[in-house]
């Protein structure tokens, strides 16, 4: 292929390839060329345009297909329109000559063709250039279409459209002549012809005045005509004719006056009364009608119909939403009177009625819902709602007694009722889509949309009562504050207005309605409602026998009202069961007797009444067992099934009753049936086994009835279809925006689809899509698809011998029916039998033996030769199911055989179709084909049958089945892969494109084949780039289609090619298609563009991006108008769309692809996406009031009114968005945050300002989102006050996150402030509407949230301003005072559980933080003072802010106290086990209520964790001091201290002693904290687990609750094995030292313990008895612990635990294996080190809770994990610091070799030893290290040495052996050539020669001081270079000093001799000194200063030395001199600057 990649065709290559691949070829090279032209040169194009337009002209003889004849046209035009245009003249004739030729065979059609194609394009491109030639090319072309076939008018009615778009009004001459040919063929019997015929027509009128002017009505006359037996696509373009054209008309009235005087001027009313003509009467003409009229048949076609409404949609739509805003009532107005009694014939029978109510509807949602912004919508609402006034007084009028005309007026009553119905659809569904925002239209008194729809509940029509209440519904659903007051109104009138028949079932539907709205409002409805309804419900069912007038009414509300109940749940229904049981049993007869009695009592009257009664009975059961599946208990069962016989025996009367009491029973009967089916469906199968064989007579009698003449299929088989064969049967069965009016074709013409009043009972089932009323079908049918259903689950469970008998009889009845009543029963015997072997695959039962199998095979195979092609799909997929349940290979075979030898037979369409999908199917459910001879089979007959172009539906399903089998062959397949994609290629390229679905067939071919091949795709090898080119060249013909769902098979296959190989598939193109085809008018199509988007942008989105502007920018075409990506880019552009979409599938797709954008390219284009996001929340007009006030006159704001003021047209440039949707509206503020987590993720520069700046400076690209934060802000205030609750919480959600990130970035003007403190008004005014009385508790809560983070931020220093937000918080506070008592009645109890939870979670958090940072306040407030006295003002500031924190919530921290204490009481009753729930009080906690005891439990898991926090704090500050026992009672009306858990009033002690209540709140503290970390639930945020250790922390900073853990080992030790397993289950490094911290406090409890024993026990027992004193903690007098019992050994295990985990080294059993390398460091992270420090610290505490005994026991351990962290972690680091982990084992040895046991006489002996054998572990460490890498840290074994000296008894250390080993290590490090080492060896040494025992200090002095002595005489004459030598000197002279001072009497004299020459050695002489380094002068003055000292101490020998020698004594009193002028003059400086002296002063002091 890559042959054909060049400008000329490459006819040597052409020439010599076979017929088929010559096609493939010059299609490559046209494509080819359609790029390459654009870019080539002028001058090179005129070079070969002779050539090339030779080739593309020979090429027109070569009969090339539809997709090679548009290109070749397509170039052609580009290369005349780029290059020359001399010859285009020839061009022209050569192509008219070809249409003129006399040739009519088959074979030279496509040359025809092309050359039509060809004039088109040339005309499109070139336009007026080509001058007056275009009369005789379209005479030429309109003479040709006279004797052309249906392919040759559809390309000339396309060609005419190009020419026309060519020439726009140059056409004039040729316009009638145009619109002649195109009338006749908008009629013509090829459905493509049509769709051409109005694309072309469409084209002539922007220019042809007449069609929209003089020619108006015939052109509407001719739509109309059109729409008759139309199909989907041309219903689609010919409304777009039709709306276009009127509107037009409409329109363009001004000027064309003046060009036609004789035009008559058109008004709206003219154009609605044209599309209500055809609305109402169809296409027909006066004569036809009135002969309909007489024989009585409806004479409107069902299509002209809903062609007509779709054209009324396209008529607003592009007048626009302005338009539909400004002339709404008129158009209302119009609509409605469409099914108003005006119109008797549209309306004449039910199931014209139900159909036109529909397209009204549509209509409504189409316009209303899809036009008009929220504000418009709400306008829109109110004229509806005049609307129904109107109707309503109309009925109130006619219902009237003193009218006397009553008896005409009843029909203006029946007549009313369709208009109402469709006005309350729309309401409810407008409403509905307001969600919240509608609140406004709800409180506006003078519309009163609530009085409204609750007067019309009255209405005398059903349908209406229904629809009102199905329109409450949908009030409730929005607004959910309204159910409770809408059910409470229901409630009370249906009880005042008992005898009313009206009002019963008006007011019943209504209260079923709204309980089953309750479902869908997250905030439910107070739980006594239920209990109410129950005992209404009971009522109405007791006194139903009173009056016969209202009994049937009375019966049916009753149950209704129940089934209803029902769907509230278990929570509520388990109350109402028993009652509910009992009424089940009363319905039915006891006994068959009884039943017989019954039957021969009754009359029909009463049957009709039981049937009703009985049928809601079942359907109230049914409701239960669907919807309480958890109360379903076996007992429950065995209650619900007695008075099931009695029900099927009922059913198995029914049909003798029916014919006793005649037809009045029909419908009650029926339904009876229906309900039964229904109820034994959801039932366990075991519950009725009894009663099998009863059922399934009935239930084949109902199957194989005849006289049901209803064509169920549209509603019985697209289930049973798979979805994948449904796409064979064309676009009514697929998803399209318009199926809600499409589906009343597809059904026979005796149903038009569901409606409301045919099940009264489905009002309250949750519905399949939003806001879509539910469409239950009329009982016939509904009975038989319940039917289908039952017969499925009873067939799986009769025995075999039963199964063969009940397949005969239904085969019987198949073959005794004829005609059309056989494809009815035939239907419905497949349908149920199918449905069984669904179920029989699903429970993995078997068929049963071979007669059953055959009996099963005769009656699909019957099926599958049927005419309906639907049951031909349906027969199909059974079959293959067939195939599963029988599971054997053998006889999977024999049915393929079948197929195979029919198809070799077989001529008919009907058999080849069926049977070709059969095999497609086949192995569906069988893991795939796996046998490559039945693989080879089925590819040969369908490659066969794809071929057959006579019948292009056998070519279609062939083809279908083909992608079928290449699927299941998978691997299989990769033999045919090749011929087959040849296959499909030739088929694509031949195919005529008005074959749409052989095209569709085709695509999944190629989908499938690109599947098979997957990653192979990307290969190099010849073979495959020839596969990927073919690929390649079907999805570009694909793209070429005409068809849009040809070209979203072709997207599909291109996000598949590249998913797999991405390099070869070209972005930019794919990108333009994706853009072009956003606004599709075809669902499925935008559903493949939006998926393949969403597939591209997760790998490429930035590309993508690009790509969709460049487009933009270049095309020069108008591009799309609905989508202005030239400004929003393409990612507005989808946000655009999101807003205008309905479908939620494509809704979440968008939604998906938005989100991988913003997370690829936000924080790149992070201006560019804050603009989109806050154009879209700034485009609701309310906030062009609010959002520019001033915000510091936030009072003002908050309270201002808003207005709704519409923006002004103007503003229409600078709002992409117009009004957008909520649901947008909230979208965009999650971006928001999810836009702030990406920048977070990005760097620190986004939330540090002057970073920001700088970079902002240096690259102005940069862009950070600090210097956003304003617009943040503002964009948060906008969302959270809106009307719409979702957008509040959105809006209070980004404002948390908005504080939470910013509140700690500074203010670089302001220092000392932050960023955020100015936007303090802002946050004010979004907070305060949140607690305003009306709020709903979920909007309430969240911002309770924010004010606790707003406050806890930190960001307000000043009191004052704080107060605001705080006041907030200290209402709500007082809300939660009030009680139950005053809870809003309004929600569920469980939401006020949630608000006050809230209320004292944000409480909780304030309270932490205040008393957090007066913690750290006093540890800065030390530290200060310590610094300086300079700083006090900013000292004060900081106190005054924390303390005032603190004060604010002082005030209420006793109430508060309580409250929290309240709370964590009702938590610990709600984590009882379900075992202990009789414990739990009856009547609730303190904030739940015992019913809502399951709702309320999420509320307290989401906010214990705080309070339990806060309350340990409190219970800390305090001290555990009760102020007052009875303090916990005043100020509460209700029991709040933990005192009164679970205790009676009358059993309550009356005052507790404070000792008790303490102990009561330290175990309901501990109990919470243990029972949850005992299991924390994975999902358990890290912030509760650290929140429960901090509680614990607190609890055990006090020495009350201390005493009370140390006194209990027990809980101690359980306490620890909680935090060991916390700690193996928790890897955050927070958690566990928080959990390492209270393990240190434990233990300290234990020490204080032990420590009060032994001190009690000593002043008890005197010290006289010392010796026989009994031995107190751990290890007693054996020593010995017990794991499990032990405090010490749990805490060893956690010790370990952690040490083990950072140092795997310290493992003995790890220490050999090949895991560890010995002796290689690790350095740990600083957290690791934190750990090892904090477990150091507690292990050397260990001892202190043992016994003499029991230290010896656990010291080897201590010891051993010491000294091993010591050796591990001792490593150089490069400042010569101390490791952490060094410094806490250096402390830990300290505190440990201090330990009082050492000395203890019990234990001393054995401490000795081992501790002697730890410092020998000690001094082998040095000797490992040789050779190593990384060399150990000397200095911090040497302070290990210098630990074990200083601080352990002397008979540790002076052991000779040991000594010696210490003295060589110290003599090795002052010989280090490290100055650091030699610096910390002599401090080291100095401190052990000034040890007070003589015995240990003096060998160290023996053996070092004359080696240091020696070192310093060596300095005299190296003096030293750098810091660090000198202060080894200085060092090495304090210890001389030190030694010095040591010596005794005798040996000093000597000593001081020598050291002083060395010290006067190192004084400089005045001149040396000026010239002298730093480091000698730095020298000499400390000598100097050291010899001042020396002198006078010792005096005798300073002057003997002295006297000796002259020189030194020069030397020196020359330094001393100098010395002296020196101080001289620094004080005189000094007297200059006090200030320096005082802060010197200050230090000093405080040393």
């Amino acid at each position: 292929m890559e042959l054909a990649h060049s400008l000329l065709l490459n006819e040597e290559a052409y020439n010599q390839l076979g017929e088929f691949q010559k096609a493939e070829f010059i299609f490559e090279w046209l494509q080819f060329l359609e790029k390459l032209l654009p870019v080539t040169s002028r001058a090179d194009i005129r070079e070969n345009q002779k050539k090339l337009v030779e080739q593309l002209t020979s090429l027109l003889n070569n009969s090339p297909g539809p997709p090679t004849r548009r290109l070749l046209a397509k170039n052609l035009a580009v290369l005349y329109s780029t290059g020359d245009t001399f010859s285009v003249y020839q061009t022209i004739d050569k192509c008219n000559e070809l249409i003129r030729s006399k040739d009519d065979s088959p074979s030279y059609l496509p040359t025809k063709l092309a050359a039509v194609v060809c004039l088109g394009y040339l005309y499109k491109k070139l336009g007026r250039i080509l001058g007056n030639s275009f009369t005789d090319t379209v005479g030429n072309v309109l003479k040709a279409m006279k004797n052309a076939e249906s392919q040759g008018r559809y390309e000339i009615m396309l060609s005419l459209q190009n020419i026309l778009n060519g020439l726009g009004a140059a056409a004039m001459p040729c316009h009638r002549d145009i619109y002649k040919a195109a009338r006749s063929c908008l009629t013509d019997r090829s459905m493509a012809v049509r769709c051409a015929a109005a694309k072309c027509l469409l084209e002539l009128q922007n220019e042809a005045v007449f069609m929209w002017s003089t020619d108006l009505d015939s052109v509407v006359t001719l739509c109309f005509k059109s729409f008759e037996g139309s199909n989907y696509d041309v219903r689609l373009e010919v409304s777009k004719l039709l709306g276009t054209i009127l509107a037009r008309a409409l329109t363009s009235k001004q000027i064309t006056a003046s060009t036609k005087q004789n035009f008559r001027r058109i008004s709206l009313e003219d154009v609605m009364e044209l599309l209500g003509t055809g609305f109402l009467r169809g296409s027909c003409g006066f004569l036809r009608a009135s002969g309909d009229m007489l024989k009585g048949t409806s004479s409107v076609s069902r299509d002209v119909r809903v062609g007509v409404t779709q054209a009324y949609v396209v008529f607003v739509s592009t007048l626009g939403a302005q338009w539909l805003e400004r002339n709404f009532s008129a158009f209302l107005a119009h609509i409605l009177h469409l099914v108003s009694q005006s119109h008797p014939k549209a309306i004449q029978s039910p199931v014209d009625a139900i159909g036109c109510r529909r397209c009204v509807s549509f209509i409504l949602r189409a316009t209303v819902g899809g036009l008009l912004g929220e504000k418009a919508q709400i306008a829109a609402a109110k004229e509806i709602c005049q609307a129904i006034w109107k109707l309503k007084k109309v009925v109130d009028a006619a219902m009237s007694d003193g009218n006397l005309e009553t008896k005409i007026n009843t029909t203006d009553v029946t007549a009313s009722q369709h208009v109402l119905v469709c006005a309350l659809q729309e309401l409810g569904s407008l409403i509905h889509g307001l969600g919240t925002t509608a609140a406004p239209l709800l409180q506006d008194s003078s519309t009163g949309v609530l009085e409204a729809v609750i007067s019309v509940i009255l209405h005398p029509s059903v349908s209406v009562r229904l629809t009102a209440a199905w329109c409450l519904r949908c009030i409730a659903v929005a607004l959910p504050s309204y159910v409770s007051l809408l059910l409470d109104r229901c409630i009370e009138r249906l009880s005042t207005l008992k005898p009313c028949p009206e009002a019963v079932t008006g007011y019943s539907f209504a209260v079923a309605a709204l309980l089953g709205a309750v479902k869908h409002c997250p905030l439910g409805i107070p739980h006594g409602k239920g209990k109410v309804i129950m005992t209404v419900a009971e009522d109405l069912l007791c006194s139903a026998s009173q009056n016969s007038r209202i009994s049937l009414q009375r019966m049916q509300a009753g149950w209704l009202l129940i089934a209803a109940l029902m769907t509230l749940g278990p929570a509520v229904v388990q109350h109402h069961l028993p009652r509910m049981l009992l009424l089940w049993k009363c319905i039915f007869p006891s006994s068959p007797k009884d039943l017989e009695t019954e039957k021969t009592r009754g009359d029909a009257f009463t049957w009709q009444v039981t049937l009703e009664g009985r049928a809601g009975a079942l359907c109230a059961i049914k409701s239960f067992v669907s919807h309480c599946a958890g109360l379903l208990t076996d007992e429950v069962v065995e209650r619900l099934l007695p008075p099931l016989p009695s029900a099927v025996d009922l059913l198995t009367q029914l049909s003798s009753i029916y014919k006793s009491y005649g037809n009045s029973l029909k419908t009650p009967s029926t339904v009876y049936r229906q309900k039964l089916y229904e109820l034994l469906a959801v039932l366990p199968p075991k519950a009725y086994e009894g009663n099998f064989s009863a059922v399934l007579k009935e239930l084949v009698t109902d199957l194989t009835v005849t006289d049901s003449q209803t064509d169920a299929s549209a509603s019985l088989l697209p289930s049973l279809c798979h979805e994948n064969d449904l796409l064979l049967l064309g676009p009514l069965l697929q998803e399209t925006d318009h199926r809600f009016i499409e589906e009343q074709l597809l059904s026979g013409n005796s149903i038009a689809g569901g409606s409301l009043e045919y099940d009264p009972y489905s009002i309250y089932e949750k519905f399949a899509k939003g806001d879509s009323v539910p469409k239950p079908l009329p009982p016939a049918l509904s009975v038989i698809s319940a039917a289908t259903r039952l017969f499925g689950v009873v067939f799986a469970h009769i025995t075999e011998s039963h199964r063969l008998q009940v397949l005969e009889q239904l085969l019987n009845c198949i073959k005794q029916t004829k005609g059309s009543r056989q494809q009815v029963v035939q239907l419905h015997v497949l349908s149920a039998f199918s449905t069984s072997l669904k179920h029989l695959a699903n429970c993995k039962g078997s068929l049963g033996s071979e007669e059953v199998r055959r009996s099963a095979l005769m009656l699909v195979m019957g099926a599958l030769e049927s005419n309906n092609p639907l049951l031909r799909c349906a027969a199909a997929e059974c079959l293959a199911r067939l195939a599963q349940v029988v599971s054997d290979s053998a006889f999977t075979a024999g049915l393929a055989q079948v197929s195979f030898d029919k198809l070799k037979s077989a001529r008919d369409v009907v058999s080849r179709t069926g049977h070709s999908l059969a095999l497609g199917c086949l192995y569906r459910y069988l893991g795939g084909i796996g046998s490559t001879q039945h693989l080879n089979a089925c590819v040969g007959i369908l490659y066969t049958l794809s071929q057959d172009s006579t019948s292009p539906d056998v070519q279609a399903w062939a083809l279908h089945s083909l992608s079928l089998i290449v699927d299941q062959a998978g691997p299989l397949y990769h033999v045919h892969v090749e011929p087959t994609l040849s296959l499909v290629l030739m088929l694509l390229l031949s195919v005529p494109p008005a074959y749409a679905e052989v095209h569709q067939s085709l695509g999944r071919c190629l989908n499938a084949l690109i599947t098979t091949l997957g990653p192979e795709l990307q290969g190099s090898g010849t073979a495959v780039s020839a596969l990927r080119t073919s690929c390649l060249l079907g999805c570009a013909a694909m793209q070429d289609n005409p068809d849009c769902l040809v070209q979203a098979q072709a997207i599909s296959c291109l996000q598949q090619l590249h998913m797999f190989a991405p390099r070869h598939v070209n972005l930019s193109n794919l990108v333009s298609c994706l853009c072009m085809n956003l606004c599709s008018s075809y669902l499925l199509l935008r559903r493949a563009v939006v998926a393949c988007l969403r597939q591209l942008v997760q790998r490429e989105a930035a590309e993508v991006s690009e790509y969709a502007v460049a487009l933009v920018k270049e095309s020069k075409e108008d591009f799309t108008p609905d989508v202005n990506i030239r400004e929003i880019g393409l990612e507005g552009a989808l946000l655009g769309l999101l807003d205008k979409e309905l479908d939620p599938r494509l809704c979440r797709d968008i939604k998906e692809t938005l989100t991988h954008m913003l997370t690829s390219m936000a924080v790149e284009k992070l201006s560019f996406w804050l603009k989109l996001c806050k154009d879209v929340l700034a485009a609701s007009a309310d906030f062009n009031t609010v959002a520019s006030i001033d915000t510091t006159q936030e009072e003002e704001t908050a309270k201002g009114d808003d207005v709704s003021v519409l923006t002004s047209d103007s503003d229409d440039r600078f709002h992409p968005f117009r009004n957008p949707r909520w649901s947008t509206r909230v979208f965009a503020a999650e971006c928001v945050c999810k836009i702030i987590s990406q920048c977070e993720n990005a760097g620190s520069a986004h939330f540090d300002i002057t970073l920001a700046q700088e970079r902002k400076q240096r690259d102005s690209r940069d862009d950070f989102l600090v210097l956003h934060l304003a617009d943040l802000v503002r964009m948060a205030f906008m969302a959270a006050t809106d009307h719409s609750d979702q957008l509040r919480l959105a809006g209070l959600q980004m404002l948390q996150i908005i504080v939470q990130k910013f509140a700690a970035v500074p203010e670089p003007e302001f220092p000392g402030h932050v960023i955020l403190e100015q936007y303090q008004a802002n946050v004010g005014a979004a907070l305060r509407p949140a607690f305003a009385p009306e709020t709903p508790p979920d909007v309430t809560a969240k911002a309770c949230q924010v004010c606790s983070a707003w406050i806890a931020s930190g960001v307000v220093s000043d009191l004052n301003d704080l107060r605001r937000v705080h006041q907030l918080l200290v209402s709500s506070l007082l809300k939660v005072q009030a009680g139950k008592e005053a809870q809003n009645q309004q929600y569920n109890e469980s939401t006020s559980t949630m608000e006050v939870l809230a209320v004292l979670k944000a409480w909780a958090e304030v309270y932490i933080v205040a008393i957090e940072k007066q913690k750290n306040q006093s540890d800065t407030h030390k530290h200060c003072l310590k610094i300086a006295n300079s700083s006090e003002e900013s000292l004060r500031d900081v106190t005054f802010s924390a303390s005032g924190l603190l004060d604010l919530v002082q005030a209420d921290l006793g109430t508060l106290s309580r409250l929290w204490l309240a709370a964590l009481q009702d938590f610990a009753l709600l984590t009882l086990p379900p075992e202990y729930a009789s414990q739990l009080p009856a009547e609730g906690g303190t904030f739940y209520t015992a019913e809502t005891i399951e709702n309320a439990r999420p509320h307290y898991y989401n906010s214990w964790a705080l309070i339990l926090y806060a309350t340990a704090l409190w219970l800390t500050s305090t001290g555990f001091i009760v102020v007052d026992p009875d303090e916990g009672v005043t100020n509460l009306s209700r029991p709040v201290t933990p005192t009164t858990m679970c205790q009676d009033s009358s059993t309550r002690p009356l005052v507790k002693s404070p000792e008790d209540v303490n102990t009561d709140r330290f175990h309901l503290i501990l109990g919470i904290s243990v029972e949850f970390l005992c299991s924390p639930r994975s999902d358990a945020a890290m912030e509760n687990i650290i929140a429960c250790l901090r509680a614990l922390q607190a609890l055990f900073d006090v020495p009350w609750p201390r005493s009370k853990i140390g006194g209990d080992q027990e809980l101690g030790v359980e306490l620890l094995n909680v935090l060991h397993r916390l700690i193996l289950t928790r890897e955050s490094p927070d958690i566990q030292l928080a959990a390492l911290e209270v393990v240190r406090l434990i233990l300290f409890a234990a020490q204080e313990h032990v420590k009060e024993k032994r001190r009690s026990a000593e002043v008890d027992d005197g010290a006289a008895e010392k010796e026989t004193l009994p031995e107190f903690g751990e290890g007693k007098d054996t020593g010995g612990l017990v794991p499990g019992k032990s405090l010490v050994f749990a805490t060893l295990e956690l010790c370990v635990c952690i040490l083990v985990r950072q140092l795997p080294q310290l493992n003995p059993k790890l220490t050999y294996s090949p895991a560890v390398p010995p002796g290689k460091h690790l350095l740990l992270s600083e957290d690791g080190s934190r750990l090892v420090a904090a477990a150091l610290v507690i292990l050397s505490d260990v001892p202190a809770v043992c016994s003499p005994e029991g230290s010896v026991s656990v010291l080897p351990t201590i010891l051993y994990l010491i000294v091993g962290v010591l050796k591990e972690t001792a490593v150089k680091l490069q400042d010569g610091q101390l490791p952490l982990t060094v410094a806490a084992s250096l402390q830990a040895l300290k505190g440990l070799l201090s330990s009082p046991m050492a000395r203890a006489e019990k234990s001393q002996n054995a401490w000795t030893d081992l501790l002697r054998s730890a410092l020998f572990t000690v001094l082998d460490c040095w000797d490992q290290v040789d050779g190593l890498l990384q060399e150990l840290d000397e200095v911090s074994l040497l302070t290990a040495i210098t630990v074990f000296v200083m601080s352990t008894s002397p008979e540790v250390t002076t052991v000779e052996c040991l000594q010696k080993r210490c003295i060589e290590k110290f003599k090795t490090a002052l010989d280090s050539k490290d100055p650091l080492v030699q610096c910390k060896c002599y401090q080291l040494l100095h401190s052990i020669f000034q040890h007070p025992n003589k015995t240990v200090s003096y060998p160290y002095i023996h053996s070092l001081a004359p080696s240091i002595v020696g070192k310093l005489q060596e300095t005299e004459r190296a003096k030293p270079e750098n810091a660090a030598e000198l202060q080894v000197i200085q060092e090495g002279i304090k210890v001389v000093t030190a030694l010095t001072a040591a010596a005794e009497e005798q040996h000093r004299a000597h000593l001081v001799a020598c050291f002083l020459p060395i010290l006067i050695s190192f004084l400089l002489d005045e001149n040396a000194l000026v010239s002298a380094t730093i480091s000698a002068k730095n020298l000499h003055e400390f000598a100097l200063q050291t010899l001042m000292q020396i002198g006078p101490q010792y005096s005798s020998v300073f002057k003997k030395i002295m006297a000796s020698s002259p020189t030194m004594k020069a030397r020196l009193e020359s330094a001393v001199k100098g010395n002296q002028e020196s101080i001289k003059v620094k004080t005189t400086k000094h007297a200059k600057n006090p200030g320096k002296s005082s802060s010197i002063q200050l230090k000093t002091n405080f040393l």
